[in-house]
């Protein structure tokens, strides 16, 4: 009896110790699993360039100041120095001959930056973390279809039309006051705030119960919306393989819809920009 104790107390160490292996094992191969996802950052701007194509138009800062010159400096150096494998510009691929032929110029300094985003910040990091070129990922084929929804609001919702009017004509002032006051470091933090990606989220919402059950002309806008960031977060999901390390610039009214795509994408993992701004 005491042989047969024996044996079973010594085969149920075996047991636990192979069973403490099985989950070591599982944990390690777990941490390399998740080591090994994308990790992509949304970085979310105003369009330095101020083009008037967002609905809420507004006078923006001016990025080319020296002031801010510094500031865009110091904020691409710090990026680029997180060795990022790809920088990801919201511009159509149509356009990535065109784009790369300016980057290389750019590497060669016989290309000064224009004002605008892609440049001041994309081709900055790109060029400072070595990379040979920069990718375009944005998608122009599906745009937001909202004049059926304000033809509906004109014809049907006139209150409501005029209340809608009368918001985004305080929210495009309100926006022009920020880029009179503020500064750029600023800004740049509130277009990737939470509860400014919250907000400007809802702009495609509030209005989402117009002619509900019968044209539903509101959600349909809004859902060509999110069908066009659909598309532009597809895009990077392409580029966004294991090991890879991607900086992805765009308009915050994208950055803020893509990062609740980001959020559920169990393959690939968020790089918070909030970090280093």
């Amino acid at each position: 009896m005491k042989g047969i104790k024996k044996l079973t107390t010594c085969t149920l160490i075996l047991m636990l110790s192979a069973t403490g292996l099985a989950g070591n094992s599982y944990s390690a191969q777990k941490e390399k699993n998740e080591s090994a996802k994308a990790q992509i950052m949304l970085f979310g701007t105003f369009h330095f360039s101020n083009p008037g194509r967002d609905y809420v138009k507004s006078e923006v800062i001016d990025v080319l100041t020296p002031e801010n010159q510094d500031y865009i400096e110091g904020l691409t150096s710090k990026l680029a120095s997180q060795s990022p494998t790809h920088v990801m510009l919201e511009c159509d691929p149509s356009q990535q001959k065109k784009i790369n032929k300016e980057f290389t110029s750019y590497l060669a300094g016989e290309h000064q930056l224009k004002n605008n985003e892609n440049e001041q910040l994309g081709f900055r990091i790109a060029q400072k973390a070595s990379l040979s070129e920069v990718i375009c990922y944005d998608e122009n084929e599906v745009h937001y279809n909202g004049e059926a929804l304000r033809a509906y609001m004109e014809k049907y919702e006139s209150e409501r039309n005029a209340s809608n009017t009368a918001f985004f004509k305080e929210l495009s002032k309100e926006t022009g006051q920020r880029h009179k006051t503020l500064t750029l470091k600023k800004l740049l933090q509130l277009n990737n705030d939470p509860t400014e990606d919250q907000q400007n989220m809802n702009l495609y919402l509030m209005n989402n119960d117009i002619a509900a059950g019968e044209a539903f002309a509101g959600a349909d806008a809004s859902a060509s919306w999110w069908h066009r960031n659909f598309r532009m977060y597809a895009n990077i999901q392409a580029k966004a393989q294991p090991g890879a390390k991607i900086i992805v610039i765009a308009g915050s009214g994208h950055t803020a819809i893509m990062k609740t795509l980001l959020a559920t994408d169990l393959q690939r993992q968020a790089w918070d920009i909030n970090d280093y701004l």
